[in-house]
């Protein structure tokens, strides 16, 4: 596939990641022309910074309630506020998977739809990360349908920090529940060309790595 890294979140969000790393991170991104760079809310303005004069655009990504998805609302909300006025230009927020196991469905919904409504009143893409190591069958499709009704741009399925990332028939049914405007990002694990294209195929429209370079790059 020749638009290969035109799918590719290049990601960094280790908690030790340094200035010289996110350098490096948006450099990768730049050679590569990956679709975004995902990064810490803390480097958000430091990325904007180090991408302005990109010939490419380069979507700034950040992650919000990350990565257990229970802050409260409120936090996210400022969260978001925060990363938004610092330059993100899209925002991977964690659901909040303790209330959605407890069944509060409408709060969890409430929430999604509080953030999509900031995200697009400032040009913002959101996708939420639903963390699909952790629902079953039942759970998928109801996480799905709650985030079709929120309106979100995309479903994601991991942060990489639960006990397993995306896998293909997670991602195959997930298209399968979502609604075709709302698009599938796969992340967590995925760190090989074959990899990223078997996702592709199953229906992700973004990938979340942090292999970006090695996928992108023939051996």
């Amino acid at each position: 596939m020749s638009n290969l890294a035109s799918y590719i979140d290049h990601t960094l969000l280790s908690p030790v990641a340094r200035e010289t790393d996110i350098r490096k991170l948006c450099e990768e991104a730049w050679i590569h022309q990956f679709k975004a760079v995902c990064i810490a809310p803390t480097y958000v303005a430091y990325t904007k910074e180090m991408l302005e004069f990109c010939p490419v655009k380069i979507e700034i990504a950040t992650v919000i309630g990350f990565p257990m998805g229970y802050s409260t609302t409120a936090i996210k909300v400022a969260e978001a506020h925060d990363a938004l006025a610092n330059g993100a230009t899209e925002l991977d927020v964690v659901m909040n998977v303790a209330q959605f196991k407890s069944m509060a469905y409408l709060s969890v919904r409430e929430e999604i739809r509080q953030l999509v409504e900031i995200s697009h009143e400032n040009q913002a893409v959101l996708k939420v990360i639903i963390e699909t190591a952790y629902l079953d069958s039942f759970d998928l499709y109801t996480a799905c349908e709650i985030c079709a009704e929120a309106g979100v741009d995309y479903v994601k399925t991991s942060t990489g920090y639960a006990p397993t990332g995306a896998d293909l028939e997670t991602v195959r049914k997930m298209r399968s529940i979502l609604p075709e405007q709302i698009k599938i990002k796969a992340s967590g694990g995925i760190r090989t060309y074959d990899q990223a294209i078997a996702f592709v195929e199953a229906g992700a429209d973004r990938i979340g790595t942090s292999a970006g370079v090695s996928i992108v790059t023939p051996a």
